[in-house]
C-alpha cells in the first residue's frame, strides 16, 4: 500500500502544485487567532501594542474558547482586519449579522 506521500510524488508536478494551493485554502478557511496572527507575521507583543494591553493579556485571549464579541472584533482590528459574522443554513445563502457590537466599535 502506497503513502500518501509516495502517491503525491507519482502525480504531474501541475497536479500536485493545484492540490498544494487547494490545501493551502482549506488551511487559511479555518484558523485559531494564534495561527491568524502568525499567518500575517505579526507578535504577540506588537498586537498588544496595537491593543494597548499587555502581551500577556493577548496570550490569554488567544487560549480562550469563549469570547466576547467586541473582544473578538477588537483583537481582529488589531491585526489589521475586519470581523464579519455569517449565520449559514442548508438550504440557503450565507447571511451576514448585523448589529452586533456595533455600537461598541
Amino acid at each position: 500500500m502506497k503513502t500518501l506521500q509516495e502517491k503525491m510524488k507519482a502525480l504531474p508536478a501541475a497536479r500536485r502544485k493545484k492540490i498544494e494551493r487547494r490545501t493551502d485554502q482549506l488551511i487559511r478557511e479555518e484558523m485559531t487567532l494564534r495561527e491568524l496572527r502568525k499567518a500575517h507575521s505579526i507578535t504577540q507583543v506588537s498586537l498588544a501594542r496595537s491593543l494597548k494591553v499587555k502581551q500577556e493579556q493577548v496570550s490569554r485571549i488567544e487560549q480562550r474558547s469563549d469570547l466576547l464579541i467586541s473582544t473578538l472584533r477588537r483583537t481582529i482590528e488589531g491585526m489589521g482586519g475586519e470581523l464579519t459574522i455569517l449565520a449559514t443554513f442548508p438550504n440557503g445563502a450565507p447571511v451576514k449579522i448585523a448589529g452586533l457590537g456595533e455600537l461598541l466599535a
